[in-house]
């Protein structure tokens, strides 16, 4: 299995607080079937201002560890940004780390209790670059979870999505179960990957997600959540997304109207 979205890299953001850690994970993904991991720290202006230089030297001397301890794990770079207005200006001097530092995949994260105004622009400005945006756990986006419909016209419009495994098996809750599986069953997911932050907890785990997904889109295609669109990704090669299946409109709740009332 290929994971392409992890925080492994130690000492970068809230993931690995140590390189013991980082073997740790390594190992526990090793022995679940994980062949090959992405390293994507968070970068949030303000809070964990990762450059690409700072990642690839992560990498490179995860790498070399791994390989003198005998672990069989690749480590890819790449990264997870939050949404900012100015990612695409950024990507344009060449700051951003792709997936892969492949030019063609670029793990965003949304905040999670809003979808900003200004997301359809920037996604749309990404892929004048070239650049196609993955949405990292859409089913832990109160609004996105609420109403699959925002989701679907992202996708529709060139992004793909990622949903975390332990969302699927229902480690991180009930209501990001809930959503996941109704973002599989639609047809809107893309990739399945760990977004692994430790060694006890959020692990780098992935076959027990796996085998839930094929309980609701066959093995076939949920292998392919791991393995087939993941080796794309981190060859740069083309992700086909398939149809979506429309659900029935879902009105906003109370608390959904009152959240963005006092977000305004």
């Amino acid at each position: 299995m290929i994971d392409i979205h992890s925080h492994i890299l130690p000492e970068l953001d809230d993931g690995a607080g140590s390189l013991q850690e980082s073997l740790e994970m390594g190992q526990l993904a090793v022995a679940d079937g994980i062949r090959i991991m992405v390293a994507t720290p968070h970068v949030i202006s303000g809070l964990y201002e990762n450059s690409r230089a700072t990642i690839l030297t992560a990498v490179a001397h995860l790498k070399q560890t791994f390989a003198d301890q005998g672990i069989p794990l690749e480590i890819l770079p790449g990264a997870e940004y939050r949404l900012e207005p100015d990612l695409p200006q950024r990507l344009c001097r060449g700051e951003l780390m792709t997936i892969n530092d492949g030019g063609r995949y670029l793990l965003v994260e949304l905040p999670a209790d809003l979808v900003p105004n200004c997301t359809g622009q920037v996604f749309y400005e990404l892929q004048l670059q070239g650049v196609t945006p993955i949405i990292a756990h859409p089913e832990r986006n109160l609004v996105l979870a609420r109403r699959p419909a925002q989701l679907h016209y992202l996708v529709r419009h060139g992004a793909l999505a990622q949903i975390t495994g332990d969302s699927v098996t229902g480690l991180l809750g009930a209501q990001a179960a809930r959503a996941a599986k109704t973002f599989l069953r639609q047809g809107c997911v893309h990739l399945l990957a760990s977004d692994a932050h430790n060694s006890s907890q959020r692990t780098p785990t992935l076959a027990a997600s796996r085998e839930k997904a094929a309980q609701l889109v066959g093995q076939e295609e949920a292998t392919n959540l791991v393995q087939g669109n993941p080796q794309r990704v981190i060859n740069s090669q083309m992700v086909t997304p398939g149809d979506i299946k429309e659900t029935a409109h879902q009105s906003p709740s109370l608390l959904d109207r009152l959240r963005q009332y006092f977000l305004k």
